[in-house]
């Protein structure tokens, strides 16, 4: 089976091993790749020479990034073999993977934010989690020990933030690079910006973690993303990054119902 979660900048793609588990110390894929949108010939290659190695006959899809790319991966994938390729999307369900999912209109909650709850549960089930995706925009959504979803916030993300204030603000640099330590109250413009917005993320994160533990004594945070690296160091709460939580609630998900 090959895995896809199709964001709004980029696509990862991952092969488990067969029989695969994960566990929080070890998260390893057989075969794992990334790449933005525009590298539609990078993924091209990477996907047929994973095909040639060993057949892909089933396509599990997590997209969020609208019609468009879906229709550019299937036609990628439909390449691949004269054989049809099942190809199955992802979509929010009322209950998989031991979560419950209690949106107003179940179907409108992300697909990405089910699948990332669904692997956050696979890693630490039983628990009450806070579960952050820091990508183009940041997700922060909470798991009652049952794994119940209780809702959650969405934000712009880090860098969405930044690149807001730089280009909408007269005379202030573009931000490019994020650093990961910086001081919280900064002696210069791009310093400023960039303090401001990291603790804006790093707030909403603790404020869902203090408020879900007035509820839940022992309460777990997971963050995800591409942002993950530079928002945690600036973290006052315990939070351990995992890479590729859409990916590993999609694998949850595949071996717990049929495709």
């Amino acid at each position: 089976m090959l895995l896809v979660d199709a964001g709004n900048t980029f696509i990862k793609w991952a092969r488990p091993a067969p029989g695969q588990t994960f566990h929080l110390e070890s998260v390893h894929w057989k075969n794992f790749g990334a790449v933005r949108h525009h590298e539609m010939d990078v993924l091209k290659k990477a996907w047929h020479k994973l095909h040639e190695e060993t057949p892909i006959s089933h396509v599990l899809i997590s997209n969020v990034a609208g019609k468009q790319l879906g229709d550019a991966l299937s036609g990628l994938l439909e390449t691949l073999d004269p054989q049809p390729i099942s190809v199955k999307w992802f979509r929010s369900a009322p209950s998989l993977g031991g979560i419950t999912n209690t949106y107003q209109d179940y179907r409108k909650l992300g697909c990405d934010r089910f699948a990332s709850m669904i692997g956050a549960r696979s890693l630490m089930p039983g628990k009450a989690l806070v579960v952050v995706t820091a990508g183009t925009a940041t997700t922060i959504d909470t798991l009652s020990p049952d794994g119940t979803f209780l809702g959650g916030m969405i934000l712009p993300g880090l860098k969405l933030m930044s690149d807001s204030l730089a280009h909408n603000t007269a005379l202030l640099p573009e931000i490019d690079q994020m650093i990961r330590h910086l001081p919280l109250f900064a002696d210069n413009t791009s310093g400023a910006i960039l303090s401001g917005c990291i603790n804006a993320q790093a707030g909403a994160i603790e404020r869902a973690v203090t408020t879900h533990r007035k509820r839940f004594s022992d309460v777990h945070c997971l963050l995800s993303g591409g942002a993950a690296p530079y928002i945690a160091p600036n973290l006052s709460i315990p939070c351990r990054i995992i890479d590729n939580l859409v990916l590993i609630g999609l694998h949850t998900s595949s071996t717990r119902q049929t495709y």
